[in-house]
């Protein structure tokens, strides 16, 4: 349950409107959020010179029809970070979900300072009432923090004056791959499994065979753990797919392959998998995201299956265990599920 009360940010659109109107100027950017939230946002900007900037492709795809159907226009752009877009802007909004990632927040604030031009405005869209988080974190980045919605306390705003380092939020994490060797990966805000090894990735592993030599397709690859540990085993002569959406979990697993001498590999940025070569691989794992109500998991066990060789191996784990056996039984016919973990690993042959 939240802590405050949340605002309906819809109602501050208007508000926030008039305050940009004075005090907040074109070129602007519009920092993740929903889609339709954000393509709302676009449209009572005083300007159409907007980017917005996600770090999903299929986040990026739904903010597109989003602003086709409100008839509204911006630039959108996926990138792995937010101070690496194409220019710097003057005004930076951040309409902030209700709850979300601490990590993802603080990293959005110092990520933002940088992708300002001298000068520009940072300004936050909290969802609350009462906003204790962002005045301190803000003012660690930026020094003044304003708050020009008197009694609300929901919109917060500050300018960058001077410049500073920059700085990365990420955490480090080793796994043990064997008595005598461990490895470190590097993990940073808005990717999954944030500064740790998931339980349901360690089932996976744990699960999974893997031959020298063979070829791996790792769905939904996150920091790339699973594949890593994969081409591991398939050693020298083996080659890893790695797949993701999030522009910056491929960023993370390409550093961690090399810094881990994964041997060789390959990235590939997809929402559909439509990208990827049928009957080209000899192990596929996958570990979809438990948000997405089944479709990623279909997605992932049809095209999966679609990628193997003859005699090929699919390895999925899943807490949707009832939902997911029938679509595993749809694809693969009669599999049985092994529990690790508090997870249950599907596996299954073609």
């Amino acid at each position: 349950m939240p802590r405050f009360k949340p605002v309906d940010k819809r109602r501050l659109f208007p508000e926030l409107a008039a305050i940009l109107g004075t005090k907040l100027k074109p070129p602007f950017g519009v920092v993740l959020g929903s889609p339709g939230e954000v393509a709302e946002l676009v449209g009572v900007l005083p300007s159409s010179d907007v980017t917005c900037f996600q770090m999903d492709l299929f986040q990026a795809d739904r903010l597109r029809v989003e602003l086709k159907e409100s008839g509204n226009f911006a630039e959108v752009v996926t990138a792995p970070d937010l101070w690496d877009l194409p220019a710097r802007v003057q005004t930076l909004i951040y309409p902030v979900p209700l709850g979300g990632e601490r990590g993802l927040k603080l990293d959005m604030i110092e990520q933002g300072y940088h992708a300002l031009q001298p000068g520009g405005t940072f300004a936050v869209l909290s969802p609350y009432e009462k906003e204790e988080f962002f005045p301190q974190a803000l003012k660690k980045v930026f020094g003044k923090v304003h708050r020009p919605m008197a009694g609300k306390n929901a919109v917060l705003w500050c300018q960058r004056d001077g410049d500073r380092e920059r700085r990365r939020h990420e955490m480090t994490f080793h796994v043990r791959a064997g008595e005598d060797l461990s490895l470190r990966f590097v993990s940073r805000p808005g990717t999954f499994s944030y500064g740790k090894f998931d339980d349901g990735a360690r089932a996976l592993v744990e699960a999974m065979e893997v031959k020298a030599g063979e070829r791996v397709l790792d769905l939904g690859c996150g920091c790339g753990t699973n594949g890593i540990m994969a081409s591991l085993k398939s050693g020298p002569g083996g080659f890893t797919t790695f797949v993701d959406s999030n522009l910056r979990a491929l960023a993370l697993t390409a550093m961690n392959a090399k810094n881990l001498a994964a041997g060789a590999f390959e990235t590939i940025a997809s929402c559909t998998l439509n990208e990827i070569s049928p009957r080209s691989y000899d192990v596929v794992l996958a570990n979809p995201p438990y948000y997405a109500q089944l479709a990623i998991a279909r997605l992932f066990i049809e095209r999966g299956k679609r990628c193997l060789k003859p005699g090929g191996r699919f390895y999925l784990v899943t807490r949707q265990v009832d939902h997911v056996f029938e679509i595993m039984e749809e694809f693969f016919g009669p599999v049985q599920g092994e529990e690790r973990r508090g997870y249950v690993v599907f596996p299954g042959t073609v």
